[in-house]
């Protein structure tokens, strides 16, 4: 799965592809447009030079007629029929010249053209003199000197090769404009598809993008349905739990106050019995005793509460050496009618029968209970 920032990234470069592309089809597009408009200019530059040509010799056609039929015949609408020919072949001359000012190798075929042209003028104008001067032989040998359809001749094929020369420029021209609008066409053409395949490739990307999405919506719903059954059962799990600590908290409490009962029970038990009774801990020290230990010694139960049992009762004769008491409370086992010596506060000593009982937790020696009564009386 693509990352949104690595799909925007490519999205982006894509269209800015296709930003550039557009770009260089505008600029591109552009810049045939001008070359099409100096293009036209050019072409029409040079279809108005051939046309001044063809007028030139057309002009000069017509003032060569209308001067013989002057020179025929002397009249005035003769004259001035090949003034104005000569005048509109003057005039194609000077727009000639102007069109083909900014090509050189043109002005200079317009100007070898003007000289022969200029010599034929004059050629003209000295005619006319002697014509109108009333010298016949003269102008028979001006005209029998004259080459005058050879001269017009020269200067038609000049004019017509300097046309073919322009039309082999604008049949060049053409087949360069038809190149560069067929380089244009498949240029353009290849923008566009290669736009077209950007923006396919935007699109694939948008729905791959889009697909990426809505799986991770997919997945992510998925995570939150399992993560609120997970929820829930943990919800239950807990209530459950909460349910069973209520209750084993309940029963805890029961228990407690039965324990704390069964002692009440037990310490009353105790305190009611006429036997002296303590309760020793795992080393022999006095945790606790009954009221008839108290009457006899003499003692309170806090003076007696954390001292050695052997500060108030000992063992007596043999048995006090052999320590039978630490022994027995070691091995967890009982003593049974054993001679013992009670102190009392006054240090007066009695005597008394000792059994003692191990006090076990879990099958482990704790503590023990020592009973203590006085021997029977001696029989009569």
């Amino acid at each position: 799965m693509s990352s949104p920032d690595l799909t925007f990234r490519r999205l982006l470069a894509c269209l800015i592809v296709v930003a550039v592309v557009l770009l260089g089809v505008v600029a591109l597009a552009l810049r045939n447009e001008g070359r099409a408009v100096a293009a036209a200019d050019w072409v029409n530059h040079t279809h108005a030079l051939r046309a001044e040509a063809a007028g030139i010799l057309s002009s000069l056609r017509e003032a060569e007629g209308a001067l013989r039929t002057y020179l025929l015949t002397g009249d005035p609408r003769d004259q001035a029929d090949y003034r104005a020919a000569f005048s509109d072949l003057a005039e194609h001359v000077d727009v000639a010249k102007a069109l083909a000012r900014p090509a050189p190798a043109d002005a200079s075929q317009i100007a070898r053209l003007e000289e022969r042209l200029v010599k034929r003028a004059d050629l003209a104008r000295e005619l006319i003199r002697v014509r109108q001067g009333g010298a016949p032989e003269e102008l028979r040998a001006l005209l029998a000197a004259d080459a005058g359809g050879e001269a017009v001749r020269e200067i038609g094929r000049r004019v017509d090769r300097f046309r073919e020369e322009q039309a082999q420029l604008l049949t060049e021209r053409d087949r360069a404009a038809y190149l560069q609008a067929q380089t244009t066409r498949w240029t353009v053409l290849c923008a566009l598809v290669l736009d077209l395949l950007l923006l396919a490739g935007a699109a694939w990307l948008i729905r791959d993008d889009l697909q990426a999405r809505r799986r991770a919506a997919a997945a992510l719903r998925l995570a939150n349905e399992q993560l609120e059954s997970r929820v829930r059962e943990r919800t239950a799990e807990l209530s459950a739990a909460n349910t069973a600590l209520k209750a084993q908290s309940l029963e805890d409490r029961w228990a407690r106050l039965a324990l704390e009962h069964q002692l009440h029970y037990n310490h009353l038990i105790i305190d009611a019995v006429s036997e002296l009774a303590i309760v020793v801990t795992k080393n022999l020290n006095i945790s606790r005793i009954n009221p008839a230990v108290g009457h006899l010694s003499g003692l309170a139960a806090a003076a007696l509460v954390d001292r050695p049992l052997a500060a108030l009762v000992k063992l007596a004769g043999a048995a006090a050496s052999d320590d039978l008491l630490a022994r027995a409370l070691k091995e967890g086992r009982d003593l049974r009618e054993q001679s013992a010596v009670l102190t009392d506060s006054a240090g007066r000593h009695h005597s008394l029968v000792l059994n003692f009982f191990p006090l076990r937790d879990s099958d482990k020696v704790v503590g023990g209970v020592v009973t203590l009564r006085l021997p029977p009386a001696p029989a009569a």
